[in-house]
């Protein structure tokens, strides 16, 4: 009898198969305990927070926060994201695919610059949860953000650039010099 696959079931994930970027809503307030969770069984994942400082009966205090309530972005294939679900019990739903019904897989780029805008500019960034209307795609080429791509939008009156996480969510950096700009002739994000 084979034993290999009930031996290597708690092994996360299965090396040589293609990893993608998933959106995963959670319960309120499980965001960190499914990252904990994910971290245990070592698959990479990520869940954007901010620092906000609150007002208790006992003086001010620090708290960290998701910053899209109810979402973690997690790196796995196709098969892993399932087992997470039936296997290990987690407590997850994936964003769907409107056209295909099936898992919604965010571009690596897309991912590495909401992660990149995050690490650099917690402060500056605003999530707009709102459907926005397409920009000119513009790459940074000037300041800390240099690299960044996303779209040119006006946002209460000043020009950011905005980094879309196609179905989920999109984020807003604070203002940047259209000099520091450069138009990217691609208009679909990909």
């Amino acid at each position: 009898m084979d034993l290999t696959h009930f031996i290597n079931k708690e092994k996360l994930p299965v090396e040589g198969e293609t990893k993608h970027w998933y959106a995963a809503y959670t319960r309120p307030n499980r965001e960190f305990a499914v990252k904990a969770r994910l971290d245990k069984l070592e698959v990479e994942n990520f869940l954007p927070v901010e620092e906000l400082v609150r007002e208790t009966p006992f003086g001010r205090k620090k708290a960290r926060v998701p910053l899209i309530h109810g979402m973690i972005f997690i790196r796995t294939d196709k098969a892993t994201s399932f087992a997470l679900i039936n296997d290990h019990g987690l407590r997850i739903v994936y964003l769907k695919d409107i056209e295909g019904h099936h898992s919604l897989v965010i571009p690596d780029k897309q991912m590495e610059d909401f992660m990149f805008l995050l690490d650099v500019s917690a402060k500056g960034v605003e999530v707009l949860n709102k459907d926005l209307k397409p920009g000119d795609r513009v790459r940074v080429v000037k300041g800390p953000l240099t690299g960044l791509e996303g779209e040119l939008m006006r946002v209460r009156g000043h020009k950011r650039v905005v980094i879309r996480l196609q179905g989920v969510a999109s984020i807003a950096t604070s203002y940047i010099p259209g000099s520091w700009l450069e138009r990217l002739g691609d208009k679909t994000g990909k």
